[in-house]
């Protein structure tokens, strides 16, 4: 992989990239279980364990099920679990609970100013994330982040899930610009993963979100506190 210092489009996570991780889905983590579990306590901290959180909602590991993964990988393990619904209605209900959670999440720092930095200096930015199309519209929405993003996908919008390349790729069709002039940012193996998959010129994890700077330093070409500082990573 060749590694550009200055690229010209950049691909963001959203949930512990965007967002801080521990402040914005602690809350909501719970909340899911609850609803999958139907209001049984006990049930609920198990799901939550088999999601990979304890019960405060903090996830174990960086690519934890609840941490990285879609509505639909939460469902179908919980399904399996003992959740009593079918997948597709735990997959609608999770959906519906973390689209309207978005009134509630917490950026990690003033949005439009650090993407509007980067926008300034003629960066193609987008957002590619395991939530679904709709949250992170209504994310882009509340933030105001319309004018600077070009490029949104969710695992609902037809380019297949993290780790697998395609949200890149098709970020690259829609901006005109080729993989190796893309940097991947997010705070998860996944994302890098994906970003790798695809060919990224640049990834860089941020701490903000699940990640360790020792377990995403393994695979990231550079790992920063968070997006408040890419600007000068990348610029100096």
């Amino acid at each position: 992989m060749s590694v550009v210092s200055s690229p010209k489009a950049i691909l963001f996570d959203k949930d512990g990239t965007l967002l801080d991780y521990w402040a914005s889905w602690g809350p909501i983590n719970r909340a899911a279980a609850k609803l999958a579990s139907r209001d049984d306590p006990a049930f609920a901290r198990r799901l939550l364990a088999v999601g990979g959180v304890d019960e405060s909602g903090r996830a174990a590991s960086a690519d934890s099920l609840l941490a990285a993964g879609s509505a639909y990988d939460i469902a179908r393990i919980w399904v399996t679990a003992g959740a009593r619904f079918t997948v597709p209605e735990l997959t609608r209900s999770l959906d519906d609970l973390f689209r309207a959670s978005v009134a509630d999440v917490v950026p990690v720092g003033d949005l439009p100013a650090i993407l509007g930095g980067l926008k300034a200096r003629g960066l193609a930015l987008g957002i590619a994330s395991s939530d679904g199309e709709a949250a992170i519209r209504a994310t882009v929405e509340r933030f105001g982040l319309g004018g600077l993003v070009d490029f949104v996908a969710g695992y609902d919008s037809g380019h297949g899930p993290k780790p697998e390349p395609g949200m890149v790729r098709a970020f690259c069709r829609a901006t005109g610009f080729a993989a190796s002039d893309v940097a991947m940012v997010g705070d998860t193996l996944h994302d890098l993963e994906m970003g790798h998959a695809a060919g990224v010129g640049l990834t860089v994890g941020v701490l903000t979100g699940t990640g360790t700077r020792e377990i995403l330093g393994e695979i990231a070409d550079v790992v920063i506190d968070g997006i408040f500082d890419l600007e000068r990573t990348l610029f100096g």
